[in-house]
């Protein structure tokens, strides 16, 4: 077995805080017309011992998903998050910006258009440069695409970095947050220490409720951290975001969450009930996988995606439907699978609990 290298620090010290076994491509989502099996492909998280960045280690091209439908949590976030990066008066008017590549869709222009900012041009440096889409995580060469990101930016610019921090993954035993594609999982110390390598001085960091905890940071060449960075480097460094020990902990939680998945699931069907879910969200395909959870039992999941409608589940082959649908068979209960958007859907789909259903976090019993 070859030995395992860090996608930032080459280092080849650490180790594995959460073996998942082979499991289906977490980013696409099969026509339902194909009856499988699917190939699988292992996942695992190691954790480097050198510079403390958690990451896949194994390198397996796995398909893509179509580009889902963004919930209104990530817009809602994109716009605190920029609010907050105008507050610290790190948006110049009349400025340019550099927005690093992602696969998820959404983008901070707009919301940086509306004060002023507007795209520099192709090869031009900017006076901002952002990865606030959580695109950076998705290459498997850490150094570079950082590298390539930094090359854009202005002498005096400033690099806003955005990420669902792996203090929240292991503050909430998020196991399923760990899925192909998805590179790197940054702490904020980790975080810092890079940017410092390639001589950016972390000035300023923030904390969302999204996922549970995501982190923006801003950095420039120049100037002093300022006491929010130290606030959140000293709590993620207790949280134990360096400690593999602790880190390992993730893997408790799998059976955690699977267990009561099915709990859920079974229970609901004993009753006499119909059961649903919401979201085909990509974490979702290993839990549905670790649970062992079907179309027998958990009937479809709805999705506001066109490009996902006609589609299943990857793994357990569960057809992929338009919320209309979900409401047409009125279910007892519905699964969401992105706990974040509890809020949004219960707004935009009220007839479920008008009904008698109940929606139920995915992870949870009933």
């Amino acid at each position: 077995m070859s030995s395992i290298v860090c996608r930032w620090c080459g280092g080849d010290r650490g180790e594995l805080v959460l073996d998942l076994g082979s499991q289906p491509a977490s980013e696409y989502f099969p026509p339902i017309t194909e009856p499988g099996p699917d190939p699988l492909y292992p996942l695992r998280l190691w954790l480097c011992a050198g510079c403390g960045l958690a990451q896949l280690p194994d390198d397996d091209e796995v398909p893509e998903q179509p580009e889902g439908i963004e919930p209104r949590a990530l817009t809602d976030q994109r716009r605190d998050a920029v609010a907050a990066a105008a507050a610290a008066g790190l948006l110049p008017a009349g400025g340019t910006v550099v927005e690093g590549p992602t696969p998820h869709g959404g983008s901070w222009l707009p919301e940086l258009a509306g004060r002023g900012i507007h795209p520099a041009g192709p090869g031009a440096r900017a006076d901002v440069v952002v990865d606030g889409s959580f695109g950076l995580m998705h290459a498997p060469d850490q150094a570079a695409a950082l590298d390539g990101l930094l090359a854009r930016l202005a002498d005096d610019g400033v690099f806003l970095f955005q990420f669902h921090t792996f203090a929240a993954i292991l503050r909430h035993g998020q196991w399923n947050a760990v899925r192909h594609g998805h590179f790197a999982y940054y702490s904020t110390p980790t975080a810092v220490a890079m940017l410092a390598e390639r001589g950016l001085t972390v000035t300023d960091a923030w904390t969302f409720p999204l996922y549970g905890g995501t982190v923006l940071l801003a950095a420039r060449r120049g100037g002093s951290a300022g006491p929010s960075v130290a606030e959140v480097v000293d709590a993620e460094l207790a949280g134990g975001v360096h400690d593999p020990v602790r880190a390992g902990a993730l893997q408790e939680s799998v059976g955690t969450s699977a267990t009561a998945l099915r709990e859920t699931v079974d229970a609901a069907v004993a009753s006499g009930g119909r059961v649903m879910g919401y979201s085909a969200a990509s974490r979702a395909v290993a839990l549905l996988h670790m649970a062992g959870v079907g179309p027998d039992t958990l009937t479809a999941v709805a999705d506001a995606s066109p490009a996902k409608h006609g589609c299943r589940m990857p793994g357990s082959g569960i057809p992929v439907v338009p919320p209309a649908d979900l409401l047409a068979a009125e279910p007892g209960v519905v699964v969401l699978f992105v706990p974040d958007l509890m809020d949004e859907v219960r707004r935009a789909l009220p007839e479920v609990e008008a009904a008698g259903g109940r929606w139920v976090p995915a992870g949870t019993t009933v």
